[in-house]
C-alpha cells in the first residue's frame, strides 16, 4: 500500500515523478509504513472522544484521564503524520512565485528551501527536543492534574521520533531533487 502513496508523489509536477534512488524509495516506504500504523490512532481518538462525551453528558461523570488521553493521541497522530504527509507531498505549499517558473528552476527552489530552511529547522528542533524528552524521562514527569496521566515523557518522546522521521523524509526528498536535477525526470510507467 505504501508504494501506491509514492506513485502520487511530486507536487512539483503531478504528471512526472522525481527520480527515485534505491535508498530514497526505502526511506519513503519506511516512513509511509510507520504513518499507516499510526493512522489507527485517529480511530482510537474518535472512540475516546465518544466515550468521554457519553460519560460526561449521559452519566454526568467526566474523566480527566480521557481528556488528557485525547490530547496525547492527537499530538502523536499529528506529529507522526507530518513525515508521511511530506513524503506524499500533500503538505501546505505556497507557490505564488514558483507557478511562473520553469520546472528546473522549481527544483532549484525546492533544493535550496530544503537545504537552507527545512533541514536546519528539523535539526534545531531535534537538538532541543532530546534534552526536553530526557528531562521528562529522568524526572518521571506526570500530569499536574491529580487524576491525570502518568509518564508524560512518552508523549514528549514522540517529538523526537516524529522529527527524526521528518529528517529522514527531508533527506530522501533532497536526494530525489538532486537526482532529478542530475539525471532528469523519472517517467511514470
Amino acid at each position: 500500500m505504501a508504494k501506491d502513496y509514492i506513485e502520487i508523489n511530486s507536487g512539483l509536477d503531478r504528471k512526472l515523478q522525481l527520480r527515485h534512488l534505491p535508498f530514497t524509495r526505502a526511506i519513503d516506504n519506511f516512513v509511509l509504513k510507520v504513518g499507516e500504523i499510526f493512522n489507527w490512532l485517529w480511530v482510537i481518538l474518535v472512540a475516546v472522544i465518544i466515550l468521554n462525551v457519553v460519560l460526561r453528558y449521559v452519566f454526568k461523570s467526566g474523566m480527566i484521564e480521557l481528556e488528557e488521553l485525547q490530547w496525547h493521541l492527537y499530538c502523536i497522530g499529528w506529529l507522526v503524520g507530518l513525515s508521511s504527509t511530506y513524503i506524499v507531498d500533500q503538505h501546505v505549499r505556497v507557490d505564488v512565485l514558483s507557478d511562473r517558473l520553469k520546472f528546473k528552476t522549481k527544483l532549484w527552489f525546492e533544493f535550496f528551501g530544503i537545504l537552507l530552511l527545512f533541514l536546519p529547522f528539523i535539526v534545531l528542533v531535534l537538538y532541543y527536543s532530546v534534552p526536553f524528552f530526557e528531562l521528562s524521562w529522568t524526572t518521571n514527569e506526570r500530569s499536574t492534574s491529580a487524576n491525570g496521566l502518568p509518564a508524560r515523557w512518552f508523549v514528549k518522546g514522540f517529538l523526537v521520533i516524529s522529527f527524526f522521521l521528518l529528517l529522514m523524509a527531508g533527506i530522501s526528498r533532497i536526494s530525489r531533487v538532486v537526482a532529478t536535477l542530475r539525471y532528469g525526470l523519472e517517467k511514470k510507467i
